[in-house]
């Protein structure tokens, strides 16, 4: 399964080991589900997550995002975009988010913010979009070996 998340969920993950998207990203690390990763995602990524104040919320060092972000590169599906998607979402870097969502074929975008995702345009796209939080309902439905909140072991970068 193919997905791409948008960089609130990594935010997400990194800031707590309890919600979704903490498990979402284990999912990823542990190669359940495959990350879709363009390089203007990456790129957005590594912007949000070593803002000072980011890195001060996450105590984290920019080392420590950057290996948490190269690791994630390395377990990616790399999508180039060869063209330009553009179906005016408000925010410009969730175009980016979109594009790389629809270039890879990725079955489902999942995103923190449904609302930067409700556009017209979108709605005919080959990817649901879905909250951390349905993803995880819709894993745990489909595959009982997710973990559990009782199982709070780290994936070794995190």
């Amino acid at each position: 399964m193919r997905i791409t998340l948008d960089t609130n969920v990594i935010f997400s993950a990194l800031y707590s080991k309890l919600g979704a998207s903490y498990y979402i990203l284990r999912l990823v690390l542990t190669e359940q589900v495959t990350l879709a990763l363009s390089p203007p995602v990456y790129f957005e990524y590594y912007d949000v997550l070593t803002r000072p104040d980011t890195l001060t919320k996450l105590n984290l060092s920019v080392t420590q995002v950057e290996t948490i972000l190269d690791t994630l590169a390395l377990l990616a599906k790399k999508q180039s975009v060869y063209f330009l998607l553009r179906p005016n979402l408000p925010d410009e870097k969730d175009n980016l988010i979109g594009e790389c969502a629809f270039a890879s074929q990725s079955e489902f975008l999942i995103t923190s913010n449904l609302k930067d995702f409700q556009c017209g345009e979108l709605k005919e796209l080959s990817f649901k979009v879905m909250t951390p939080k349905e993803f995880y309902n819709l894993w745990k439905r489909q595959d009982e070996s997710i973990p559990t909140p009782d199982d709070r072991n780290t994936c070794g970068i995190i």
